[in-house]
C-alpha cells in the first residue's frame, strides 16, 4: 500500500509539472531564501550595526559639541564656546548630562541601514569597476566615493532632525521629541530640499569625500605595509592604518561638514534663509569668518571618527573573515 501511495504521489507530482521543467527546480526559491550566503550577509550587517550603535552611544557627546562649534558664528558672542573643555563644562552646567545626548535617536535609527549601505555598495562598486581598466588604488577610491554618495541619500533626513535637536540649547526635558520635531519640519517646510532633505548637496559632498579618502587610504596603505604574523601586531597595524584613514578623511571633508551644519541648523535671522547650497555656504563662511571657520569642530570630529573609523573597519574585516571561515 505504501509503495502504491508513494508511486501515486510521484505520478501526480510528474503530472503537475509542465513538460521540460525539472520538479526539483520548483523548490529552489525556498532554498535561496535561507541560503548560507543570506545568513552570512545578515550576520555581517548585524555585527556592523552593533559596533556602530556602541560607537554612537560612546561618542555622541563629541558629535553634539562638534555641531555646536560649527553653527556658532562669532567668537565675541557671549554664548559661544571658548574651547573644547569649556563647551563640555557649559553644556553640563546649563543642560545637564542628557544635554550631551540630544539628537541621539536619529543616528541610532539610521545606523543599521547606513552601515549596510556603506559596506555593501562599496563592495558592489568595486565589482563594477573591475570591468574597467583602473589601478587598484583608483578603484578603492572611486568605490568609496560611490558608497559615500549612496549612503548620503539614506542618512540626510536623519541628519536634518539630528542637527536641529543638537542645536537646541534648552534643557533636555524642555526640547521636543525626535518624532514631534520631524513632524514640525515636514509640516512647516515639507519633504524637499528646503525641508526634511535640506543640506542634501552638502551631505553628498561630506559622505562622498569622507568615504573616498577613508576606503581609498585604508586599503591602499594596508596593501603597502607588510602583514605581520603576530596577531597582536597585525591588529595594531590595521588599527593604526584605520585611525589614520578616519583622521585624514575628517580633515579633508570637514568644510563640507561645516556647510551642512549651517544649512541644516538654525539660520542667523529667523524666517530668513542665509545658507542654502553647499559651495555658496562655504564661500559665505570664508568671506565673513575666515578660512579657519571652515574647520570648526575639527578636534571633536577627529576624536570621534579617528578611532571610530578604525574600529568600524576592523569589525568589518574580522567579522567578514570569521563568517567566511565558519559559513
Amino acid at each position: 500500500m505504501t509503495t502504491i501511495l508513494n508511486g501515486s504521489l510521484r505520478t501526480l507530482d510528474k503530472e503537475l509539472v509542465p513538460p521540460g521543467v525539472n520538479s526539483h527546480s520548483l523548490k529552489a526559491p525556498e532554498q535561496e531564501l535561507w541560503s548560507p550566503d543570506s545568513y552570512f550577509k545578515c550576520l555581517l550587517d548585524f555585527s556592523l550595526s552593533s559596533s556602530g550603535l556602541v560607537e554612537i552611544c560612546l561618542m555622541h557627546p563629541l558629535d553634539v559639541v562638534k555641531t555646536r562649534f560649527q553653527i556658532q558664528r562669532c567668537a565675541t558672542d557671549p554664548n559661544s564656546y571658548k574651547s573644547l573643555g569649556d563647551s563640555f563644562r557649559v553644556i553640563f552646567r546649563t543642560e545637564g548630562l542628557f544635554g550631551f545626548y540630544k539628537g541621539i535617536l536619529p543616528p541610532i535609527l539610521a545606523e543599521t541601514p547606513k552601515r549596510a549601505v556603506k559596506f555593501f555598495t562599496f563592495e558592489q562598486y568595486k565589482k563594477l569597476l573591475g570591468y574597467v581598466s583602473l589601478s587598484p588604488a583608483l578603484t578603492f577610491a572611486i568605490a568609496g566615493l560611490g558608497s559615500g554618495l549612496t549612503e548620503a541619500i539614506v542618512v540626510n533626513p536623519f541628519e536634518v532632525v539630528k542637527v536641529g535637536l543638537q542645536a537646541n540649547r534648552n534643557k533636555f526635558t524642555e526640547q521636543p521629541s525626535t518624532m514631534s520635531y520631524a513632524r514640525h519640519i515636514i509640516k512647516k517646510e515639507g519633504l524637499g530640499l528646503q525641508g526634511l532633505n535640506k543640506g542634501f548637496t552638502a551631505t553628498l559632498a561630506r559622505h562622498g569625500v569622507f568615504n573616498m579618502v577613508y576606503f581609498g587610504f585604508y586599503y591602499n596603505v594596508k596593501n603597502i605595509v607588510p602583514v605581520n604574523k603576530d596577531p597582536t601586531l597585525e591588529f595594531l597595524r590595521k588599527f593604526g592604518i584605520g585611525l589614520l584613514s578616519g583622521t585624514i578623511a575628517s580633515v579633508i571633508n570637514i568644510p563640507f561638514d561645516v556647510a551642512k551644519s549651517r544649512i541644516q541648523g538654525p539660520q542667523p535671522v529667523p524666517g530668513e534663509i542665509k545658507y542654502r547650497t553647499c559651495f555658496k555656504t562655504m564661500a559665505i563662511v570664508y568671506r565673513e569668518e575666515g578660512i579657519l571657520a571652515l574647520y570648526k569642530g575639527l578636534l571633536p570630529k577627529i576624536m570621534r571618527l579617528g578611532p571610530g573609523g578604525a574600529v568600524m573597519l576592523l569589525v568589518y574585516e574580522y567579522a567578514y573573515s570569521w563568517l567566511q571561515e565558519n559559513w
